[in-house]
């Protein structure tokens, strides 16, 4: 004859009775989580703004569109420093995105597999090294090659197309982008090496069984089925570039003026808070400054919005919804 259990299973309301409220403690501390982050955002926006204010009634809209920076005058638009902003994000994009592209591609596809390991980290590695240090990179070793080899030759074979005039100085918008694609390529490779590697076996045996090539399996099978999330690498490496300081700060020029050409020196909204902040002499020069980090915030919020509609378009595209 058994001996009964000293330790008899629970019921089964007692089980339920546990999980309900397991899963309130769950949801409440995740949803708490999530209201923290998006509180923290409007805490910067507010305080931004505040900080702004002084500027904002001062100069109203104008300050989107004035075009010059005077401390002596007490006249402050952030033109300038947008336009150089966007410019140097825009051809650090120009000159990342192929290199990452190819350099996933061939991680993923044609590497062989003692190869892709070694690089695929050595890659990664890239993004862990600080900003300042490819700063100092671009002064001591980029802007000499710059100024002496490369924008000479850029200047003699693409003169004509207006974005090569000037003196080159090697101090310009064009070195800064230059270290800005070199910072931004590691974080779009992986990412993009990540998604293509994702992509199902199937895809490109269906395009081997048909007689593709090499190249057009990957055009055809692998990069649309990653787009998806080659876009969303390239988003974030454009959100890096948009607030990049310290290492545009040491090879653009800093110059208060819109760039008229890659040869021009510039500055971006970060390399002007950088440069200036701790100098401003009055209560108005600050808030000034303040209103262009705003505007540097939203510019990053309304890519990151924009970016968010293309991604779902492409992965609806592709009979995948986003939550």
């Amino acid at each position: 004859m058994s001996s009964p259990n000293p330790f008899p299973p629970p019921s089964s309301r007692s089980t339920r009775r546990v999980s309900k409220w397991g899963d309130r403690i769950f949801a409440a501390v995740t949803g708490v989580a999530a209201a923290l982050v998006i509180g923290i955002l409007i805490a910067y926006v507010v305080a931004l703004y505040y900080g702004a204010k002084t500027s904002i009634d001062l100069f109203g809209f104008r300050f989107l569109t004035t075009q010059v920076w005077d401390d002596t005058h007490g006249i402050y638009g952030v033109v300038p420093f947008a336009a150089g902003t966007l410019l140097t994000s825009a051809v650090a994009l120009v000159i990342a995105v192929p290199l990452s592209l190819a350099a996933a591609v061939f991680l993923t596809q044609q590497a062989p597999p003692w190869l892709r390991a070694p690089v695929g980290q050595l890659i990664e590695l890239l993004a862990a090294i600080p900003s300042i240090i490819f700063g100092l990179w671009g002064l001591i070793v980029l802007v000499p090659i710059m100024r002496y080899d490369v924008d000479p030759f850029l200047q003699s074979a693409l003169g004509w197309t207006g974005w090569f005039n000037g003196s080159p100085t090697g101090l310009d918008v064009l070195t800064a982008s230059v270290v800005l694609a070199v910072m931004i390529i590691p974080t779009i490779t992986s990412i993009s090496r990540d998604t293509v590697a994702a992509v199902p076996i199937s895809q490109k045996e269906a395009a081997l069984s048909i007689g593709a090539t090499d190249w057009e399996v990957t055009r055809h099978a692998v990069l649309p089925y990653a787009r998806a999330g080659i876009f969303a690498s390239i988003v974030l490496g454009l959100g890096r570039a948009l607030g990049e300081t310290m290492a545009v700060t040491l090879v653009i020029g800093n110059t208060n003026a819109i760039p008229t050409s890659l040869f021009s020196p510039g500055q971006t909204i970060s390399t002007l808070l950088a440069n200036q902040f701790f100098e401003a002499v009055n209560a108005t020069e600050r808030a000034a400054l303040i209103e262009a980090g705003l505007v540097l915030l939203v510019i990053t919020l309304l890519v990151n919005v924009v970016a968010r509609g293309i991604l779902s378009r492409f992965q609806r595209g592709r009979g995948v919804g986003l939550e």
